[in-house]
């Protein structure tokens, strides 16, 4: 990874048509239940083949779908309406740009590939998510947040700025570069691409990313945020035959009021980041990942605290295994592996400033008990979140959720076809029912603050599912939607890239 532009030629562009032997493999994201049909796959490898593949697409009237990891939970790139596949894939360099001091990433570069490029050549990182598979490109834009987010908050909060190509009112496709630093349209264009999600604006070419109060002409080493050195990763169970109903509901409240009294910015635990997944009780177990800086000032007692605060009063103590490990090698190797790709699946998700109530805690365990599902990949995740991310205002970025603690990620893992109805039902009433006091979603308030976009839910936008007054953009972008239409009109006036989640053009 160099200095300034890539040296090496771009590949591509490749055009993949539906008698190509490639295309099968093409036309699979991670997600299984879908499986595209594009008439046209244009694999493309640098900005100016991008712009020939969309106005290609425009010219030809066929409906853009753009991948570049593939993790999209919803069949915004894989459904049946994307008839002109771009694949960012082959867009993967990362690279100090000393003229725009920052460092530039392509769309296409897996976060494994783009912790590792930083960290071995600068010593720095983003505080990204924890799969190493997944794409730069959707996780960025929409919002970005990982094991080091309460330390350094979202990955957003370091966007200085974005390559886009976008379609004119003519139809004209061309490349826009947009940066923090522009007024009016642009610096929209800019905003829209710090938590607006993808499919919305344009496609994107190339990020530029450094800290927000960083001296442009610093030295790379100081334009991003130092991981810690070595971590503590540890594996946390609870087993589920010794779990009655008393003592799980004990274990959520003692989880949320830790994450309630413990995630302001200046925390000695602010380098904690935990998901705790509450699996069918099919699966054997309750189990617990944590990663935290090793060099802390008593890292081991503390994290020794964190889980005693969370056994308190739940029975026999937990299984806990800690391992200190590099911090590269913890990010590559996570302690929970991928075990999404390639499966069928359904995610529902939800910010939360609070924990749930006792009354939400009896949904989730009879549900999670219920012996007629009994199905061990379904459940909820809770992510630790806040620290940094509560020092930026809401308006500052399009990630307007900057008070929540946690994150909630309600899924379900199956392979059978003829099993979805099964799956998708239980899912789906569990989440109705957990927020059924403000009709069946996480409508922002006293405890919950709506939805992350990077976890798409359709359901959001379908009344039998969403019974409350709030329509879905409000849950995912809160007060930051009609700067998102703004930003629409002028950069999409022919609402080229849209599936059923985009951001809706501005009624005249």
């Amino acid at each position: 990874m160099s200095e300034g532009t890539p040296h090496r030629p771009p590949p591509g562009p490749v055009a993949v048509g539906t008698d190509d032997p490639r295309y099968a493999d093409l036309v699979n994201g991670v997600n299984h239940r879908f499986t595209g049909t594009p008439e046209h796959i244009r694999v493309v490898g640098d900005t100016e083949q991008s712009v020939l593949a969309v106005q290609d697409a425009v010219d030809a009237g066929l409906h853009i779908g753009v991948r570049s990891g593939g993790h999209c939970l919803e069949d915004f790139v894989d459904g049946p309406g994307t008839r002109f596949l771009i694949d960012m894939s082959q867009m993967d360099a990362v690279y100090h740009d000393p003229a725009r001091g920052a460092f530039a990433v392509e769309p296409g570069v897996q976060l494994g590939a783009l912790y590792r490029a930083l960290y071995k050549g600068w010593g720095v990182t983003v505080p990204g998510g924890s799969c190493p598979t997944v794409g730069a490109g959707g996780h960025i834009l929409g919002g970005g947040y990982g094991p080091l987010t309460r330390l350094h908050g979202c990955v957003v909060d370091y966007l200085h700025a974005v390559e886009v190509v976008v379609v004119d009112a003519s139809g004209t496709a061309r490349a826009v570069v947009a940066s923090r630093e522009d007024e009016g349209a642009l610096q929209d264009l800019w905003w829209a691409h710090t938590g607006g999600g993808g499919g919305n604006f344009g496609v994107v070419t190339r990020y530029w990313l450094r800290a927000p109060d960083v001296c442009p002409g610093a030295g790379p080493g100081t334009l991003l945020p130092r991981p810690p050195a070595t971590v503590l990763d540890s594996l946390v169970t609870w087993s589920w035959q010794d779990m009655t109903g008393d003592r799980f509901r004990r274990l959520m409240r003692n989880h949320a009021e830790w994450h309630e009294q413990n995630s302001a910015p200046d925390s000695p635990y602010a380098s904690l980041f935990s998901v705790l997944g509450v699996m069918h009780r099919a699966s054997g177990i309750i189990i617990m990942s944590t990663q935290m800086d090793a060099t802390v000032p008593d890292a081991a007692s503390l994290l020794d605290g964190y889980v005693d605060a969370l056994a308190d009063g739940v029975g026999p103590r937990p299984a806990h295994t800690v391992r200190t490990r590099p911090w590269l090698q913890s990010m590559l190797q996570p302690t929970l592996p991928d075990t999404v790709t390639g499966m069928r699946s359904k995610g529902k998700a939800a910010y939360l400033l609070k924990g749930y109530e006792d009354g939400q805690l009896d949904v989730l365990h009879e549900a999670l008990t219920d012996a007629d599902y009994g199905h061990a990949s379904a459940g909820v995740l809770f992510m630790s979140y806040g620290g940094k991310v509560a020092e930026v205002a809401p308006q500052t970025t399009a990630t307007a959720q900057r008070g929540a603690v946690m994150k909630a990620f309600y899924v379900s893992l199956w392979q059978d076809p003829a099993q979805d109805a099964r799956h998708l039902a239980w899912i789906r009433e569990l989440y109705r029912d957990v927020y059924t006091e403000t009709g069946g979603v996480p409508v922002p308030g006293e405890q919950s603050d709506g939805t992350y976009i990077n976890y798409p839910d359709i359901d959001l936008a379908d009344p039998e599912w969403n019974k409350s007054s709030v329509p879905w953009h409000t849950l995912y972008y809160k007060d930051n939607y009609p700067r998102l239409q703004r930003a629409k009109a002028h950069w999409d006036p022919r609402d080229v890239f849209r599936h059923a989640l985009s951001v809706r053009p501005q009624e005249a």
